[in-house]
């Protein structure tokens, strides 16, 4: 790779890494080993967080469901196992630091790293495929994890390589810079295989007879922002293969704003008192962290998803906290809940989805007063929540509770013994 650019750039990725996380505790080859990560004590409808690769070389689609790999496939089914997982990455973590700073490196995901190798190929008398190769071996001789790398002259690069050239090649590494990218790529399809690029974006341009990369960089800019607004600008950008941010750029940027939200996919179907009970769960714990942060937040939103099979998608809602936002009292919080659910709510319909938002959270510089409140009353429920909260701090989360996470149908309990909605 001819060097057009200062920049390189390496993306680390960890192959099938949930499985082979199972398989390596089993002393198992994730590469001929048929496993899937699911949890069989949910439906046959439940999504595999991870397939090793030899169960993707039957022909098996990774995030399956379970009832879609074949009745004919003898395979192992391990319990997912979070923390496990977390604790490998942090080994992970830990041999990237042995080559790279820590300020050279952006951790995308649990099993995904980008590392800016510029200023340490000279150190190492090294070429950019050489020092991904030894971090790659390192890795496997640390773990038993085996990764891919992908190589760019920028951050986009890197992650195109390892997207669709490093995974499908003999030394699971690939290589690319603003040139060989329009050679090797502009024509590839299909046009998902791009990061940022999905089905919506591939249906808005399919009209214009665009489907490839290259189409897009000859399109006529003009149409481009017609269609897809300010956007447009990062896909013309990548169609022609430029970044122009940096892992330092992304160190750098602070948010405007703030939120605290939280999501849950609910099992099974809940009718409204299911789904009231739920959402007043998750806004209490949001509501506990904000106060356990020393956050506010001045209004909360509300999404609620319902079954396909109703036909009515998502409601969505918003509502101030309090009689001017800028809290986190307990009593404002709950108050605000159950409005909003009773304006927003169906009632004939089966809710599968929640979300709670609270929004522009901010750090509480003052605990805030309004002349319709009694003072004493809120600074006695304040004090009993941190009290709650110092008692969970010392002895877990299921420590001390609510009655109504007893109730039939709640989550609380056994969400507080997961990890992003998964067992620990």
């Amino acid at each position: 790779m001819t060097a057009e650019t200062n920049k390189f750039y390496l993306c680390i990725d960890l192959k099938s890494f949930y499985a082979s996380v199972e398989c390596v505790e089993r002393g198992l080859d994730p590469m001929t080993t048929l496993l899937a990560v699911a949890d069989p004590e949910r439906t046959d409808k439940t999504i595999c967080l991870a397939i090793t690769p030899a169960m993707k070389a039957l022909g098996i689609k990774n995030r399956c469901r379970v009832f879609e790999i074949p009745k004919n496939v003898d395979y192992i089914t391990a319990v997912p196992r979070m923390h496990l997982y977390l604790q490998y990455s942090a080994r992970i973590y830990g041999v990237y630091l042995k080559y790279i700073a820590k300020e050279d490196i952006h951790v995308y995901s649990v099993d995904e790293a980008f590392l800016d190798v510029t200023h340490y190929l000279h150190l190492y008398n090294m070429n950019a495929k050489e020092l991904g190769l030894r971090i790659m071996q390192d890795i496997y001789e640390t773990t038993g994890i085996r990764a891919t790398c992908g190589i760019g002259t920028n951050l986009y690069l890197c992650k195109i390589a390892l997207d669709i050239l490093a995974k499908h090649s003999p030394d699971f590494v690939g290589a690319l810079n603003e040139v060989r990218y329009r050679r090797v790529l502009w024509d590839h399809l299909p046009l998902t295989d791009f990061w940022s690029i999905g089905g919506g974006t591939v249906r808005r341009l399919a009209p214009y007879g665009i489907y490839t990369m290259g189409d897009i960089a000859h399109t006529p800019e003009d149409l481009l922002y017609r269609t897809f607004g300010i956007d447009a600008e990062l896909l013309i950008d990548h169609a022609w293969g430029r970044e122009s941010t940096t892992i330092q750029d992304i160190k750098a940027f602070r948010p405007v704003g703030h939120s605290l939200s939280s999501g849950q996919v609910l099992p099974w179907d809940y009718d409204w008192k299911g789904g009231l009970l739920l959402t007043k769960e998750m806004t209490e714990l949001l509501g506990q962290e904000l106060l356990w942060k020393g956050l506010v937040a001045d209004s909360m939103t509300l999404s609620l998803g319902y079954s396909k099979a109703s036909g009515r998608g998502f409601v969505r809602g918003t509502r101030v906290l309090g009689t001017g936002g800028n809290t986190n009292s307990a009593k404002a919080i709950r108050e605000a809940t159950e409005r909003l659910y009773r304006d927003i709510a169906l009632t004939d319909a089966p809710l599968r989805r929640i979300g709670v938002c609270m929004n522009r959270v901010r750090d509480e510089l003052c605990v805030q007063y309004s002349f319709f409140e009694d003072p004493a009353e809120l600074e006695r429920e304040r004090s009993r929540q941190l009290a709650i909260l110092r008692i969970k701090d010392k002895y877990g989360s299921n420590a001390i509770f609510q009655g109504m996470d007893l109730i039939d149908g709640a989550r609380t309990l056994e969400r507080n013994t997961q990890i992003g909605g998964h067992r620990a």
